[in-house]
């Protein structure tokens, strides 16, 4: 009997059942900055937490118009990503930037004064 090898987008699918491991999934496409890898980041998630059909049905949306919105053309609005986010038990949370180390500050010799 040969054992079955899981593809990446198994594994992928089946680690973000986990909400936490969800919440990173999605805050870090967010991070890319790039709408298409957030978008792809949300279908991911859909599926892994039942499909498009049963997002859908919870956020009391229309199944086709919620694959357009996800599409890699899609253009959602915050509040149609609010709602999905809710419908999957999650919610965006901001927070500011971390700070970077400052370099240290020299320290300047006080003049002399002339006697």
């Amino acid at each position: 009997m040969r054992k079955r090898i899981s593809t990446y987008q198994e594994d992928l699918i089946e680690a973000l059942k986990d909400p936490r491991e969800a919440a990173a999934y999605l805050s870090a496409a967010i991070e890319d900055g790039d709408r298409e890898v957030f978008l792809l980041a949300l279908r991911n998630v859909a599926e892994a937490r039942g499909g498009m059909a049963a997002l859908a049905r919870r956020a009391h949306m229309n199944r086709e118009s919620l694959y357009r919105m996800l599409s890699s053309r899609g253009n959602p609005e915050i509040k149609s990503i609010l709602v999905l986010l809710s419908s999957m038990k999650l919610k965006v949370r901001i927070e500011p930037e971390r700070k970077t180390a400052r370099p240290a500050k020299r320290k300047t010799a006080a003049p002399a004064h002339a006697a």
